[in-house]
């Protein structure tokens, strides 16, 4: 691997050194108050990166008010991870380029790579037609601009409030160093780990992984496999049961008036999206078979996947007419909307089987 960003080498083998040189010390003065900083100032920072780099600025999932916007901007200078606008670039290149040698961290160029390598080795200039609108955010552009000297200024602050309760050596530590180390590995792990370990049910073809363990180390961002599926929709983990406290978070904001537009896929054009991208899959992968099986797996696929969008368009069809039926028809209506609903499930239940069998059968990633 040769090195081509000395510089964020330097910060992020220099902090790692001195942390661990200062632990020592930092037990001799240790107290309950550092730990409760870090925790906080973690959350924070992790919230910032999460809600606002991943899901406001780069995907564009929600609109925020400009207050919202100066929140996020000035309290991520606590996650360390470059400006808003090169965050967003390096992501969008990503999705764009996920598992190719264009894809800023590819986990197919070896796990510590994708996990903080690509940091020393990717130099790649902001493309500019790519972010264009961000570099027609003033605000973004403000932190862009002097996220050297606001992230210094942040981070003293952090620093110097800690002094108010503690030993200096513990503020540093626990407020600087020890937070700095965790946000970076947590969020380290969505391109490292989330893209090894666990489920890909929306995105067969990909390595991204929904994994409950890592969504609670990353304020939600661990239903990987869903997000690249689904980029657009302001949530990563869409059952109620998902830990996701980002989408939360936006959630609770757009009822307070500071965010609004939020983007999201119901469950029927979800598995609308899914059914399509594994009949492209399938089809594609089985393309150049001719037994009988093969023959008969493309049948269904075709046949599965027709039924499935002609009920979805009924239904949508039946919701709409719904808006504006009367009372009497809309009895007719409820009924008829409860069992496309109870067919639409069956289907979807048989789609599944069909394509882990073809999986099984022709060795699809699934």
């Amino acid at each position: 691997m040769r090195i081509k960003n000395w510089d964020i080498f330097a910060f992020i083998a220099g902090y790692h050194l001195l942390l661990f040189a200062l632990l020592p010390a930092f037990i001799g003065v240790f107290t309950w108050k550092a730990i409760v900083l870090c925790v906080i100032t973690w959350a924070i920072s992790g919230f910032s990166i999460t809600a606002g780099y991943h899901r406001l600025f780069s995907h564009k999932t929600y609109k925020a008010s400009p207050f919202y916007e100066w929140v996020a901007l000035l309290s991520s200078s606590l996650a360390i991870q470059a400006s808003a606008l090169q965050w967003s670039n390096d992501h969008r290149i990503h999705h764009s380029h996920v598992d190719t040698d264009k894809d800023p961290y590819c986990i197919k160029k070896g796990f510590f790579y994708a996990h903080v390598g690509w940091l020393f080795t990717y130099k790649v200039p902001i493309d500019e037609r790519l972010v264009s609108d961000l570099m027609n955010n003033p605000r973004v552009m403000f932190q862009h601009k002097y996220y050297g000297w606001v992230t210094l200024a942040v981070n003293l602050l952090v620093f110097g409030v800690g002094c108010l309760f503690m030993h200096p050596l513990a503020s540093f530590v626990g407020g600087v160093l020890l937070r700095v180390f965790a946000i970076h590995h947590c969020t380290w792990f969505i391109n490292s780990l989330a893209h090894v370990w666990g489920s890909r049910t929306y995105a067969k073809e990909q390595t991204a992984a929904d994994n409950a363990i890592i969504a609670l180390l990353t304020f939600g961002e661990g239903y990987h496999n869903f997000h690249h599926a689904i980029a657009h929709d302001y949530r990563n983990g869409i059952r109620w049961y998902h830990f996701d406290p980002s989408k939360w978070l936006i959630w609770t904001c757009s009822k307070l008036g500071l965010v609004k537009d939020l983007k999201w896929v119901s469950n029927i054009r979800l598995q609308q999206t899914l059914v399509n991208k594994d009949k492209e899959m399938i089809l594609d992968h089985i393309s150049r078979e001719f037994d009988e099986k093969a023959t008969e797996i493309r049948n269904k696929i075709n046949e599965l996947s027709e039924l499935y969008h002609e009920k979805s368009q009924t239904l949508a069809k039946k919701l709409r007419e719904m808006k504006v039926a009367t009372a009497e028809r809309r009895k007719q209506l409820e009924h008829d909307i409860k069992e496309l609903k109870q067919e639409l499930g069956e289907l979807w239940k048989s789609w599944g089987d069909l394509t882990k069998f073809a999986a099984v059968q022709y060795s699809i990633a699934h």
